[in-house]
């Protein structure tokens, strides 16, 4: 029964994932995400109460995917590559390939408060993994912030860097990061 229930909810996020990448997070509808993952709303909503809860699964499942790809990336180690740079690349993979939209943060905080404490939590884990990995910490709190840069660009849409300078960018920070 709970691998029936497990199986729901991994169902029911990629299915959510899918419906948030179509029409934009703010405009999940938990009935078309029921639709697409082949559940009633019902099953939907004992899985996760409400619309806040969903998206902070949504986020926790990206936090998580993200950490098993830097980890991936890490443990294959690339020409030796730093795990500063390693995180480089793949904070501005992720941050060149996804545009959510800003509103649907606002409005699962608006409902749930603890709502961004997983991503705080997250992104402080991650710094000071890097920070016990990296030996030059003024080079690490530069590259870190340029990337935290991107991210919130990308966020509130409004990117300013045109794809060279973006390139740029990511270039320097990778030399910077040794």
């Amino acid at each position: 029964m709970k691998a029936r229930r497990a199986n729901s909810r991994d169902k029911i996020l990629a299915a959510a994932a899918d419906v948030a990448r179509e029409t934009g997070p703010g405009s999940l509808s938990l009935d078309a995400v029921a639709s697409r993952a082949g559940v009633s709303k019902g099953g939907l909503l004992y899985n996760f109460p409400t619309k806040a809860k969903l998206m902070q699964a949504l986020v926790e499942d990206y936090l998580r995917a993200f950490e098993q790809a830097l980890e991936s990336a890490r443990t294959a180690g690339v020409g030796g590559e730093s795990p500063l740079a390693t995180y480089i690349k793949l904070s501005a993979e992720h941050a060149a390939e996804s545009k959510p939209s800003a509103s649907w943060i606002f409005s699962a905080i608006a409902e749930d408060p603890d709502f961004l404490t997983p991503i705080k939590s997250f992104r402080r884990q991650v710094f000071e993994r890097l920070k016990g990995e990296t030996p030059d910490l003024k080079a690490l709190l530069v590259c870190y912030l340029a990337i935290e840069g991107l991210r919130s660009m990308n966020l509130f849409d409004s990117d300013v860097l045109s794809v060279d300078e973006r390139r740029l960018l990511v270039s320097s920070l990778l030399e910077i990061a040794g």
